[in-house]
């Protein structure tokens, strides 16, 4: 489904170990919105009944179901460098990305495109 770099495997490892609950895993979901049609989220919660659950690299990875068909193949990767720390997500499904990095759209222009992140 997903991939996650092995610096963003180390950056989640260490937030859900500070967060001391063994049942958090990295929610990775898209919603409609953003300059581009849906926007990226990312947070830490704990796995839902309708959720794909994946283990990488020991990381506990959940996807809810509309979510999963947009993010097919994706990477995430954590990078800290002089401009900034944060993830960042390469999706092959994505056509076309906004200036910001967190906004994409589709083939199919599924989303609906809101005011810039």
């Amino acid at each position: 489904m997903v991939t996650l770099t092995p610096a963003a495997v180390e950056k989640v490892s260490s937030l859900i170990k500070a967060k001391d609950n063994d049942q958090l895993a990295l929610r990775i979901f898209i919603k409609s919105g953003g300059c581009s049609g849906f926007s990226y989220g990312m947070a830490l919660d704990e796995k839902k009944d309708n959720d794909q659950a994946f283990d990488i690299d020991g990381v506990k990875v959940v996807i809810d179901e509309m979510s999963g068909q947009y993010l097919s193949g994706a990477t995430v990767d954590y990078v800290d460098s002089m401009m900034g720390a944060g993830f960042k997500i390469e999706n092959p499904n994505a056509t076309s990305t906004c200036g910001c990095g967190s906004s994409f759209k589709t083939a199919d222009g599924a989303g609906k495109p809101g005011a810039c992140c």
